[in-house]
């Protein structure tokens, strides 16, 4: 397999029929451009990495030790390998987790739950009041920023620099093909650190109600600063892009089935089920790496050890050994399992957080609107950027009109 295959801009708009091409023709594709990593791409072979830590390491992918030519040696100071949620393995990830989970406990999560539905309803207010209006820049965009600002404890009037700082964390590790502006890249980079540096330290002096507050007291005597500063960018980006990613998917998929948008409006329990679907059908993370730390086998294919593994979720997620009629749309689907936000211990920390932000705003966006649609050119025109590891839309023009009697407070 060609790496310009995987980038073309055919692949970047629909990808899928690329990933099942490779699912069906051989459980193993070698990308020697890439030094030699496999891709994997079938379920039955990625839930068992995924389950693995010990054969399948997370610690030698640490994103510090694979950033882009563009910003490498200059951002790399940025990325600590050392006491890396992500980029460690069982025991220390086991400490680390725990440490985190303390902070971010499903109470903390459950709590926001009022908070996240009057940020949305203001957000719709706004929205709502155009006939035609940009999805994510109105909604998808701001509805996380606003909550994870909140939760973290950042003033109001940094938000839009979170935002930036926080798109910009994402250039460096995103897989993308598209060329890097290393000069704003590093400006957030040096920004962000700066401002999370002086945070920590205040809270050590002054706790408040919040979560690096949490953090810090939770890694007193364990963590040092740099590490608590690893933390909260981590959380900060994955509390932006996964739910950013996902409500943008949502609206895509919905709007290509009719008859699932009208069975959700008529039937609204089914919001859940509707998120389950759209994280697998299209989930906002399509890969995940891994390594191996000794000589194994995937599906009979010996596999030397330090071979780095390209583990596309997104082509599992639709593997018809797996699920029924994968290349269907279907809220009310019942083989469950999908692989979007991992699997073992490295299931996404936000995926709480990222459901219910995705559920309250469909429970909140859909019974305001009929004739939801793509605005005039748009659903054949999406740029869902230049991301192999990453997928949701940039834009997301739509045009709906406001159901004239008002909610139920």
């Amino acid at each position: 397999m060609q790496p310009q295959a995987m980038w073309s801009p055919e692949n970047l708009r629909n990808p899928y029929p690329f990933y099942a091409a490779l699912r069906e023709s051989a459980p193993v594709h070698v990308l020697a451009a890439f030094g030699g990593t496999h891709a994997i791409t079938r379920y039955d072979d990625i839930a068992p990495i995924l389950k693995n830590p010990a054969l399948f390491s997370s610690q030698r992918i640490a994103p510090g030790l694979h950033l882009p030519k563009e910003v490498g040696e200059q951002a790399r100071r940025f990325f600590r390998a050392q006491n890396n949620l992500i980029a460690s393995d069982p025991p220390q990830h086991t400490r680390l987790r725990t440490l985190v989970s303390k902070a971010f406990t499903p109470r903390r999560v459950a709590e926001m739950e009022p908070r996240i539905r009057a940020i949305t309803r203001q957000l719709l207010e706004s929205m709502l009041a155009h006939e035609e209006f940009d999805l994510m820049a109105e909604l998808a965009v701001p509805l996380p920023v606003i909550v994870i600002s909140e939760m973290l404890g950042v003033e109001p009037e940094r938000r839009q620099d979170f935002k930036r700082w926080s798109d910009h964390v994402v250039q460096t590790v995103a897989l993308s093909q598209g060329k890097l502006d290393p000069g704003p890249i590093l400006q957030s980079l040096e920004q962000l650190h700066a401002y999370l540096e002086e945070t920590i330290e205040r809270r050590r002096r002054e706790p408040q109600d919040d979560l690096i507050s949490a953090l810090v007291e939770a890694a007193e005597g364990f963590l040092e600063v740099e590490d608590l500063i690893s933390f909260t960018r981590l959380l900060l980006v994955a509390g932006n892009e996964t739910t950013t990613n996902l409500l943008g998917n949502a609206l895509v998929s919905l709007l290509r089935a009719p008859s699932e948008l009208a069975r959700l409006q008529a039937t609204p329990t089914l919001v859940p089920s509707a998120i389950e679907e759209t994280l697998r059908y299209e989930g906002p993370v399509q890969s995940l790496m891994r390594m191996t730390t000794q000589d194994t086998q995937i599906a009979g294919h010996p596999i030397p050890e330090g071979t780095r593994l390209f583990l596309v979720l997104a082509a599992a997620n639709r593997d018809p050994r797996r699920f029924k009629e994968p290349e269907r749309f279907d809220i009310t689907r019942e083989d469950q399992g999908q692989l979007a936000f991992g699997h073992g211990v490295h299931f996404c920390l936000g995926a709480p957080l990222a459901r219910l932000e995705a559920r309250v705003a469909l429970e909140e966006l859909l019974p305001r609107v009929r004739q939801l649609a793509f605005a005039s050119g748009q659903e054949h025109d999406i740029d869902w950027g230049e991301s192999f590891l990453l997928r949701g839309p940039r834009r997301l023009r739509l045009r709906a009109e406001r159901c004239p009697s008002p909610l139920p407070k």
